[in-house]
Parts: C-alpha cells; sequence; structure tokens
C-alpha cells in the first residue's frame, strides 16, 4: 500500500508519499496489519503516516509526533495505491 499525502505544516503545504518501511512502522506502534485500514482508518493513522513520511523523505518535522499533530493544519490523502499481485501467465504444460 501506498498513500500520497498533501501534508500543511505551519502554513506551508507538501505532498509526501508513504514508504513500506512508514506502513510497517505504523504497523508496529498499533499493532494492526495494514489489511486493516480499509474497514478502520483514523484521523490519528494518517497523521502518524504523514509524519513518518516526512521524516524518511528528509522533511523537517517536529521529533515528536505530538508536536506534529500541534502544528499540523491539515492532511489530505491524494492518492492511495494498493499493491495487487500480476495474473498468472499461462503454462505450457497441461
Amino acid at each position: 500500500m501506498k498513500l500520497t499525502m498533501a501534508v500543511t505544516l505551519d502554513g506551508n503545504t507538501y505532498q509526501v508519499e508513504s514508504t513500506l518501511y512508514t506502513i510497517v512502522s505504523w504497523e508496529r506502534k498499533f499493532k494492526r496489519k495494514a489489511s486493516e485500514m480499509a474497514s478502520s482508518f483514523g484521523l490519528e493513522d494518517i497523521a502518524y503516516i504523514a509524519w513518518e513520511s516526512s521524516k524518511q523523505a528528509g522533511i523537517n518535522v517536529p521529533a515528536m509526533f505530538d508536536d506534529f499533530v500541534k502544528r499540523c493544519a491539515g492532511i489530505d490523502i491524494v492518492g492511495a495505491e494498493t499493491a495487487r499481485p500480476t495474473p498468472g501467465g499461462q503454462s505450457d504444460t497441461p
């Protein structure tokens, strides 16, 4: 899963994409699987992934998550991709 988010922090807006690392970090912190995002995904979840993604992208954000949330005016998900395996090819063997 990859999320593209528009983050408004301290009056500036930037876009950031989640990575495998940021999704795994979210799973570890919240003790949930990424597959659960489809049915139950809250603002704290989005903010955490945006914060972690921003750090990984080298964007200067507060070191503490709560400080990031306090200074963040909004986060919009502008794109989402779910990994989908490609269909298998036909085999020559019967």
